[in-house]
């Protein structure tokens, strides 16, 4: 058996999802700024990633800075480096740095563990949500983080590549 090339805590796990196929789920409760999971994988470009690694394997990686990711490169990695931490306007984890993922706030056994894709991407899409929370969104770009009441909401909870993207914007003193 292969050693996984992601974290995910041993109190999560994997399961049917109502967001979206299989999600990443509290198996007890985790208090907030506890290590959910941190995305394991190779550094690759973004012509790699469009050109050979979606194609064959989908949505697999996750941004770290403007033409870097980290994914897996092989079919045979695949399973071990997903988190399966499906999209959600109401997320309940964050970022920490650039691959690691902690709780936004104490989140209870069974809840699904979902992180807003405002908080690591910076690329050119645009898709419905079916998140359904409360306060979704109902369409996502991967340019949300710029909005500022996801910059305010997310603050602290941004990967470290778009909080200096954020800070960059920010007005002088």
């Amino acid at each position: 058996m292969m050693t996984p090339l992601s974290y995910r805590s041993p109190k999560t796990e994997v399961r049917q999802s109502k967001i979206h196929g299989r999600g990443l789920f509290a198996r007890a409760d985790i208090d907030k700024g506890e290590i959910v999971a941190m995305k394991g994988g190779h550094i690759v470009d973004r012509e790699t990633l469009r050109r050979e690694i979606t194609p064959r394997l989908g949505p697999v990686e996750i941004q770290i800075d403007d033409d870097l990711f980290i994914a897996p490169v092989t079919e045979e990695e695949r399973e071990s480096s997903m988190l399966y931490s499906n999209h959600s306007c109401d997320a309940n984890i964050g970022m920490r740095g650039e691959i690691t993922f902690v709780a936004m706030r104490d989140i209870r056994a069974d809840e699904e563990l979902t992180h807003d894709w405002a908080t690591t991407d910076d690329d050119d899409y645009s898709l419905e949500c079916k998140c359904g929370a409360p306060n979704c969104r109902k369409n996502l770009t991967g340019k949300d983080w710029q909005r500022p009441e996801l910059q305010k909401r997310y603050a602290g909870y941004f990967s470290a590549y778009l909080a200096r993207k954020i800070a960059m914007l920010a007005p002088g003193p």
